[in-house]
C-alpha cells in the first residue's frame, strides 16, 4: 500500500494540534486555511472523540455473566465535561436562530452573554461569532442550532478549554494559545434526537418453535440473534428464570450457561415483561416458579440500520452460503461500534475491530462506525497501557487509520487525532528494550492469537512486524500533516526496524522468519505469523514469498491456525500469492465445516476435530466460546478484494484494480462499495463485465488466447497477461479465455 502519490494538499491547520496542551513540545502545523463551509443540514454536535467514548463506556459496562456485571479489563476514559463552541457568520439580514443545548449553557454573540439562556435569538446583520459554552457531567456537552442559513455541523470550532486571560485592565489577551477543533457528529439531524437518548432500532420477531416439557418452554428462535426477550401475558406470584444459549445444549445447561435473567413476578391480571439488557441467542430456557404462567415469549431485535452494498454471488452454492452467513455475522456484530461477539464480551477489542473494518469496506462502506471505534479504542491521553492492553492490538489500531484513508480518501480523522496517534507511538517507543525492539513488559500482553504453546517470550518477530508497519504509518500520516521532522524520524525507525527484522529473524535454512529472539539468540522455531504478514505487506522478495509459501503457508509442519482471526490472514497471504483455487477449498472446508456443525453464524474458534458439545468450550467453560463472532466473517473481504479483484491504488478509489481470479468456479458477480457508488464485476471462463462508478479503473486479467472487446482497448503485458482502462460510468465487456 502506497499513498504518498495520491497524497492531498488540503490541511486544516488548527485540527492538527489537538491536545498539543498535553505534550512537550508540540509543534504547531500549518496549512491551507479551511474552506468556507456551504450550507449544511443542522446536526447535534460535539468535541470530537468525547460522545464515542461516552457511547462506548455505557455500551462496554452492559457485559454481564450469569447475572453479575463484568466489566472491561482496561482504563476507561471520560468526555469532558465543559465544552466551548463557536462559529464565524457574515449576514446580509438579520437572522432568528433556534438553540438546543445539552447541558448548562451560556451564550453569546461577539463575546457578549444573553440574559439567561434563550432558546431563540437573533442575529444582526454583519459579521459576528457565536459561542456557547456548555458543563454536563452525565452526558456529552453537545448543541443543535439552526436558523436560515446558520446551522450547526462539523465547520463548528469545539475547545476544552479556553486559554484567554485578562489584564488588570479587563483587556483581553492578543494571542491565545487555544487549541479548536473542528465538531464531530453523526447523524443527529432533528432537535429531538438528543445524542445522550441514543438507542440502536429494534424490531419485534416471534420465534420459530416453542417446545414445552415439564413445565419449562424451550424457545427456538431458528438461528442466531441479538435483543430483548419478551415475555407475553405474565400472570401470578412466582419466578420466572431464563436461560439463554447459543446452542440448545447451552440452554439446557442451566447451571454454566453463560447468560440468564430472572424475573419477579406478582400480576394478579396479565401483564407482559421485556427484559432490560440485550443477550445473544438462538434458545432461549424459559422456567417459571410458584403460580406463574405466561402466554407466549418473543423478542425485540436490536440492529444499527446498515444495509449490504457488497454483493457477491458464484456457481458454487456452498461458497454462497459461506457469504450469507457471513454478512449475518457482520450485521450482528456491528453495534454501535465493532465489537468482537455478541454473547460474552460486547467490547470494543482492537485487534477484532481491525478485521472488522476491512470487512465492512466490502459489505457496508459504513465509515461512521470505523470512526467511531478507532475513537473509542484509542481514548484520551495520558497512555497508560496498550491498547486493550495488547500490545499487537496498539499496533493494529494504527493500521486501522491508514486503512481507513486508503479506502474513503478522507484525511479528516488523521488531522483531528494526528497528536493522539503521536502520544500513542511515543508510548510504543518508551517501552522498546536496550535493542530498539518490542519486547513484552509488566502489564503488557502478547497476544498473537489462540494457539496452544504459543510462545510469548522475548521479542517476538510478529510484534516487530507490526510494529513496522505502525512507523511506516505513522510517517505517511506525519506527512500529511506537514510534520517533515517526525516524518523523517518515523522513516527511519520503520527502516531500521525493517534491516532488523531480517537480520535478526531470517532463517536461511528454514526459508522462512522465525518465531522470536530470546536472551539475544534468535529461536529455531518457525510459526505462521510474521511470515504471512511479510506477504501482503509486501516486505519478501519474490524469492522469499515463494518460500515462505512451500516452507510456511503450505507446510502441515507448522503449527495449523485453528481461528477464523488468523485464517483471514493466513488466506489473504496465499491469495496474494496467486492461490484462490486452494483458498476456496479451505473456505468450503473450514467455514463450510462450521455450517455442517450447525452454524448460523460463524464462530470464534473451529476444530474440525472436534464434534457435538464439544465444540461449545473455550476459556475452561463448557460453553465460553462465541458463536457469533465478527473475525469469523473474513470471506467477505477475501471474496471481494481477491475473487473479485478490486481494491483502491490511491485513496478513496481515485484508482482502483479489478483482477478477477475465478479460482476454480465457473463463474461469479459481484459489486464492491466505494465512497462515490459502487464497482460491478461479473466473470465466468468466457466473459468479464465490469462497470465503475468512481475514479479510474484498471481491469487486469489473464486469458489463454488474445482477448476482445467493443467497449475500450485492450494492451498486451506480457505472460498472457492484459489490461484495459475503466473509465468510471461506462460499462464494459470483454471476450477471453481463462
Amino acid at each position: 500500500m502506497n499513498c504518498r502519490h495520491a497524497i492531498l494538499q488540503h490541511t486544516v491547520w488548527i485540527a492538527l494540534v489537538l491536545f498539543a496542551c498535553t505534550t512537550q513540545a508540540q509543534p504547531l502545523y500549518k496549512g491551507e486555511p479551511v474552506p468556507k463551509a456551504q450550507a449544511a443540514q443542522a446536526t447535534w454536535i460535539w468535541y470530537p472523540g468525547d460522545f464515542e467514548i461516552w457511547l462506548a463506556n455505557n455500551m462496554q459496562n452492559r457485559r454481564t455473566e450469569r447475572g453479575s456485571f463484568f466489566p472491561p479489563f482496561w482504563k476507561l476514559d471520560g468526555h469532558y465535561v465543559l465544552m466551548d463552541f463557536h462559529k464565524d457568520v457574515e449576514l446580509t439580514e438579520p437572522e432568528v436562530i433556534d438553540v438546543y443545548v445539552e447541558g448548562k449553557y451560556i451564550l453569546k454573540l461577539d463575546g457578549k452573554g444573553f440574559e439567561g439562556t434563550p432558546s431563540h435569538v437573533t442575529i444582526p446583520a454583519g459579521k459576528h461569532r457565536i459561542n456557547v459554552k456548555v458543563f454536563s457531567a452525565g452526558t456529552v456537552p453537545a448543541i443543535y442550532v439552526k436558523g436560515k442559513t446558520i446551522a450547526s455541523d462539523s465547520s463548528w470550532l469545539v475547545t476544552f478549554e479556553d486559554k484567554e486571560w485578562i489584564d488588570e485592565t479587563g483587556k483581553t489577551s492578543d494571542v491565545s494559545a487555544t487549541v479548536w477543533l473542528n465538531a464531530g457528529s453523526w447523524n443527529f439531524n432533528e432537535p429531538a434526537q438528543r445524542p445522550s437518548t441514543f438507542k440502536l432500532a429494534t424490531k419485534p420477531q416471534s420465534a420459530a418453535s416453542v417446545t414445552k416439557n415439564n413445565g419449562s418452554l424451550l424457545v427456538d428462535f431458528g438461528k442466531e440473534t441479538f435483543g430483548y426477550i419478551r415475555l407475553h401475558g405474565l400472570q401470578g406470584k412466582g419466578k420466572v428464570s431464563l436461560y439463554y444459549g447459543e446452542s440448545k445444549e447451552e440452554a439446557l445447561a442451566t447451571g454454566t450457561c453463560e447468560t440468564l435473567d430472572r424475573v419477579d413476578v406478582n400480576a394478579s391480571s396479565k401483564m407482559d415483561s421485556v427484559m432490560v439488557l440485550t443477550k445473544a441467542f438462538r434458545y432461549v430456557n424459559v422456567q417459571a416458579e410458584g403460580g406463574v404462567t405466561l402466554d407466549s415469549i418473543s423478542m425485540l431485535y436490536e440492529y444499527l440500520p446498515v444495509e449490504n452494498r457488497g454483493s457477491f454471488r458464484c456457481s458454487d452454492t456452498g461458497i454462497n452460503k459461506i457469504w450469507d452467513v457471513a454478512a449475518y455475522t457482520m450485521h450482528l456484530s456491528t453495534r454501535e461500534f465493532f465489537i468482537d461477539g455478541i454473547k460474552r464480551d460486547r467490547w470494543i477489542w482492537s485487534g477484532d475491530a481491525y478485521q472488522s473494518y476491512l470487512m465492512n469496506y466490502y459489505l457496508f462502506f459504513d465509515v461512521p462506525t470505523v470512526n467511531r471505534t478507532l475513537m473509542a479504542l484509542r481514548g484520551k491521553d495520558p497512555v497508560t497501557s496498550h491498547i486493550n492492553t495488547i500490545m499487537d492490538y496498539t499496533f493494529y489500531w494504527f493500521l486501522g487509520i491508514y486503512d481507513l484513508y486508503q479506502y474513503t480518501g478522507d484525511k479528516t480523522f488523521i488531522q483531528q487525532f494526528y497528536p493522539r496517534m503521536q502520544s500513542m507511538m511515543e508510548y510504543c517507543l518508551s517501552r522498546r528494550n536496550k535493542d530498539g525492539m518490542m519486547q513484552g513488559l509488566s502489564g503488557d500482553w502478547i497476544f498473537i492469537d489462540w494457539a496452544p504453546g504459543l510462545s510469548k517470550k522475548g521479542e517476538v518477530s510478529f510484534e516487530q512486524m507490526l510494529f513496522c508497519r505502525s512507523l511506516e504509518t505513522m510517517a505517511l500520516c506525519a506527512n500529511m500533516v506537514n510534520d517533515t521532522k517526525n516524518e523523517t524520524l518515523y522513516k527511519q525507525l520503520a527502516a531500521d526496524m525493517r534491516s532488523k527484522l531480517f537480520s535478526i529473524y531470517w532463517n536461511e535454512s528454514k526459508h522462512a522468519l522465525v518465531h522470536s529472539r530470546v536472551d539475544g539468540k534468535p529461536t529455531d522455531n518457525v510459526t505462521r505469523y510474521a511470515n504471512m504478514f511479510g506477504i501482503f505487506f509486501n516486505y519478501f522478495n519474490e524469492e522469499q514469498k515463494q518460500a515462505v509459501k512451500q516452507n510456511v503457508l503450505l507446510n502441515d509442519k507448522i503449527q495449523k491456525i485453528t481461528t477464523p482471526y488468523m485464517r483471514f490472514y493466513e488466506l489473504e497471504a496465499l491469495c496474494a500469492m496467486g492461490e484462490q483455487k486452494y483458498v476456496l477449498n479451505e473456505m468450503k472446508n473450514y467455514w463450510g465445516g462450521m455450517l455442517k456443525a450447525g452454524a448460523t453464524s460463524f464462530w470464534e474458534e473451529y476444530d474440525p476435530s472436534k464434534s457435538g458439545a464439544d465444540h461449545y468450550s473455550m476459556y475452561g467453560r463448557p460453553f465460553g466460546k462465541s458463536l457469533c463472532h465478527a473475525w469469523g466473517a473474513s470471506p467477505i473481504y477475501l471474496l471481494g478484494k481477491y475473487y473479485l479483484g478490486v481494491q483502491p491504488t490511491s485513496p478513496g478509489y481515485a484508482t482502483w484494480t479489478a483482477e478477477p481470479v475465478l479460482g476454480g468456479l465457473q463463474w461469479m458477480e459481484g459489486k464492491v462499495p466505494t465512497p462515490h457508488g459502487d464497482i460491478s464485476v461479473y466473470c465466468s471462463t468466457t466473459q468479464i463485465k465490469i462497470k465503475g462508478a468512481v475514479g479510474t479503473g484498471t481491469l487486469r486479467f489473464r486469458s489463454q488466447s488474445k482477448p476482445s472487446s467493443k467497449s475500450g482497448a485492450i494492451t498486451s503485458k506480457g505472460g498472457n497477461v492484459y489490461e484495459m482502462t475503466v473509465e468510471a460510468g461506462k460499462d464494459y465487456e470483454i471476450k477471453y479465455k481463462s
